[in-house]
């Protein structure tokens, strides 16, 4: 059977997108999905607007699903506290949202209503680029955020340093 260049054409594309499959399925089995609750108040201490947990460790292709325990919250990703390339989010207020990020770094989101309170996180994925980590640890924050964003970077810095020893 002799094949036209449009069937040989057709052929090669499927067999390399065959050949794909098992890779992706692959990267997509090792995925996790990562859940943070939006919260009025924290489920130990007295703070109030908080992201549980507000420190998340994940890897490339790793999901973050914003749980709307308490209405009110969003999530939002901060500008100036992403990686290169990553893409910026922006949830709607009480509900549901996940992300998934495929771009090595560290970032930072946050409440919109609830960011001068500070109801703010941080999510480190992958290899973690040290001036990007410090650019995003240097960012402007204000109101009770610099606070918070402060004690969570202290977690960070004890977790990254863990993973180096």
């Amino acid at each position: 059977m002799k094949l036209t260049r449009r069937q040989s054409i057709a052929l090669a594309g499927a067999a390399a997108a065959s050949a794909a499959l098992p890779r992706a399925a692959a990267a997509d089995a090792h995925a996790t999905v990562h859940e943070v609750q939006m919260l009025n108040s924290a489920t130990e201490g007295r703070d109030r607007n908080v992201f549980e947990p507000a420190l998340v460790r994940a890897q490339p292709g790793d999901t973050i699903r914003f749980i709307s325990t308490d209405r009110g919250h969003n999530s939002q990703s901060n500008s100036d506290m992403l990686p290169e390339g990553a893409e910026e989010w922006k949830s709607d207020i009480s509900e549901d949202f996940e992300i998934t990020l495929d771009v090595d770094g560290t970032y930072g989101y946050y409440c919109t209503p609830h960011r001068g309170t500070g109801m703010v996180g941080l999510i480190l994925v992958g290899e973690i680029d040290e001036a990007q980590y410090q650019a995003a640890k240097d960012a402007r924050k204000q109101g009770r955020a610099r606070q918070r964003y402060e004690d969570i970077f202290a977690q960070a810095d004890e977790l990254l340093a863990s993973e180096s020893s």
